[in-house]
């Protein structure tokens, strides 16, 4: 049952840090570049959206590089936040 859960959790993650469709990349995208910081950083917060985008703002530092692309770091040194927010 709990790998049957995996489909839909990702689900959850992918709209917590989707973009803007006028910023987006695709839903497909975002899942191959965070799934597996997603899974590793995150576990414990899926299906929760706001735990999710919280823990990987956390975890900013340390996502690959490709899931970063995801994400803005502002200059200011302000909070990181997924650019859909």
């Amino acid at each position: 049952m709990r790998y049957k859960l995996i489909p839909s959790l990702l689900a959850v993650l992918v709209m917590a840090t989707a973009a803007h469709a006028a910023y987006a990349a695709s839903r497909d995208e975002q899942t191959k570049a965070c799934k597996a910081d997603a899974l590793h950083f995150c576990a414990s917060d899926i299906p929760n959206k706001q735990k999710i985008t919280a823990c990987m703002k956390t975890h900013y530092d340390e996502l690959s590089p490709g899931c970063k692309t995801m994400f803005h770091k502002p200059a200011d040194g302000g909070s990181k936040r997924p650019l859909n927010q």
